[in-house]
């Protein structure tokens, strides 16, 4: 076993580093979390560097790297700010779908857009009354053929970045009759903006540097030439999707945590209570040992599942393990941090107060920490009667 990475992956970490560290001020974050205004000048910066599209072939524009990469990319840009860092790193949301399982024709259309930062994009899944149950009932939101046309109608519900995307994807019903329902699941790329196609901003808790958005579909036109893949394979290729945002989430969690920790250890080295570093208190640095158990516990499980998807070896256990302990150990961690920076640590100039409202996002998204337990136990005890 090798638990050392490669001076390449080292190089990109430490240029994610350089760049987010020149970037995303203090100031700068300060400003777009108080506007709710998404990075777009420095997005377009890290496109220009390669590090949005790390993951996608040098022919659309990317950098040719895997999942291993990426991860070091979102935990770097995570590390320094939340909010931005997923604002940047999320904004090709849903365009893997296409690289995976689109046409020649979608690939060469679409991905050379987001991969030279012309187009942000999004992924609709998620749909107001079934949350992460994709299984048990027809989708609302359903796709009718139309001639060589699709006309869709319905609505999804916390969609990364819908009202400021030029494509993105939908997961629509397209066989309403067809038992289970996910067998009749399609995906179809939609371009933006268009008649029938509405988007809502929602307020939220933390992630204030893009939006989420209420999506409603009235009677969308779309060509027939925009199905990803085969119809009613659409469930198939989410899932697929799903292990590697899943991971993707974690990436982020761990970069949350790490900021965090961060921050705390500069506080305690800093800061004097009673004639003392507060570090040299054991009640403090005990705190700040089991926050950086949980940051390392998180980046190892974190890194092995990504060696999988790099590997043909995807784990959806080891995915769902990363995606929930990770973000369970990003919300303890800025928790503490809170906690050993005292009042300084609730004030938003302080970064952590952000930290700890970002963080609670990466135990919702992509799956609840009681999904991923349910997707941890069955995996472990198979079926049981």
């Amino acid at each position: 076993m090798d638990f050392e990475l490669s001076k390449e992956q080292l190089d990109i970490q430490q240029a994610v580093r350089e760049f987010v560290n020149t970037e995303l001020t203090k100031d700068y974050l300060l400003e777009i979390e108080r506007h709710h205004k998404f990075p777009w000048e420095v997005w377009k910066k890290a496109c220009e560097l390669g590090f949005v599209a790390i993951n996608f072939p040098e022919e659309y524009g990317g950098g040719g790297y895997g999942e291993l990469e990426k991860v070091l990319v979102i935990e770097e840009f995570c590390r320094q700010g939340a909010g931005a860092g997923t604002a940047i790193t999320t904004a090709n949301f849903g365009s893997k779908i296409i690289l995976n399982r689109g046409t020649k024709a979608q690939k060469e259309k679409y991905l050379p857009l987001m991969c030279k930062g012309e187009a942000t994009t999004f992924g609709a899944f998620t749909e107001p009354d079934r949350g992460s149950d994709l299984t048990t009932s027809p989708l609302t939101t359903n796709a009718v053929k139309q001639g060589n046309d699709y006309i869709i109608n319905g609505a999804k519900t916390f969609i990364t970045s819908a009202s400021i995307a030029k494509f993105g994807i939908v997961l629509c019903q397209t066989d309403p009759k067809v038992t289970p329902p996910y067998k009749g699941h399609s995906i179809i790329i939609i371009d933006c903006p268009a008649p029938g196609f509405e988007t809502s901003d929602w307020e939220k808790m933390g992630m204030n540097s893009f939006p989420s958005c209420q999506v409603s579909f009235n009677d969308l036109k779309v060509s027939g030439e925009n199905l990803i893949g085969e119809e009613n394979k659409g469930f198939y290729y989410a899932m697929e999707f799903l292990n590697e945002v899943r991971v993707d989430t974690a990436a982020g969690a761990v970069g949350i945590a790490q900021g965090a920790l961060d921050r705390a250890v500069d506080y305690a080295k800093n800061r004097e209570a009673f004639g003392h570093k507060i570090g040299t208190y054991q009640a403090i640095s005990h705190k700040l040992a089991e926050m950086a158990t949980k940051v390392e516990t998180s980046r190892l499980v974190v890194y092995k599942a990504a060696w999988g998807i790099d590997h043909n070896k995807i784990d959806p256990k080891i995915c769902s393990i990363a995606k929930w302990y990770a973000g369970r150990a990003a919300v303890e961690v800025a928790d503490e941090a809170i906690e050993i920076m005292g009042g300084h640590g609730y004030m938003l100039e302080n970064d952590v107060e952000r930290f700890y409202r970002d963080a609670k996002s990466t135990e919702l998204v992509e799956g609840t920490k009681e999904i991923h337990k349910n997707a941890i136990a069955g995996a472990l005890l198979g079926k049981l009667s």
